[in-house]
């Protein structure tokens, strides 16, 4: 088994109307799917963790130079489009069945029902963390789309 990162953010797919303009049945149906999905998810075993994250206008910034206290601030915030609004784990055979839950996900119900296309993006959770120079330059060069 395979651990994959399903992140989801603000971006609307194909919705135009901001969810503040939806009909309360509307927002129920979006949020009735995300949760039978999860129940899907749960009892096939396949989901680690499904969070939803706090608004960025609550985060924090921490940078350290390893010796005094560490500083803290708000923002900069990304565009709201950007902002992280949760993830799942998932825990699946393969790559295919992550993009398989993604689409999913992606499906989720906006405006009159119509699925909103909103993307998901997918990440393979590594076993093992670079531990050398060797791995950490394999991991580079992975990371810059150079394979």
């Amino acid at each position: 088994m395979t651990r994959y990162l399903l992140t989801v953010n603000f971006q609307p797919g194909v919705v135009d109307t901001p969810m503040e303009e939806w009909a309360p049945e509307e927002i129920t149906a979006h949020l009735d799917y995300y949760a039978a999905l999860r129940r899907e998810l749960l009892a096939s075993g396949e989901v680690v963790q499904s969070e939803v994250l706090a608004g960025p206008d609550v985060a924090k910034i921490v940078t350290s130079d390893g010796i005094g206290a560490p500083v803290v601030t708000d923002g900069p915030f990304q565009e709201f489009k950007e902002w992280l609004a949760g993830f799942q784990v998932v825990d699946v055979e393969s790559e295919a069945r992550a993009v398989e839950i993604a689409a999913k996900l992606s499906a989720v119900p906006g405006p009159g029902g119509r699925a909103t296309q909103q993307p998901i993006h997918v990440r393979q959770v590594l076993d093992d963390s670079p531990s050398d120079v060797t791995e950490m330059e394999t991991w580079l060069e992975q990371a810059d789309g150079v394979r």
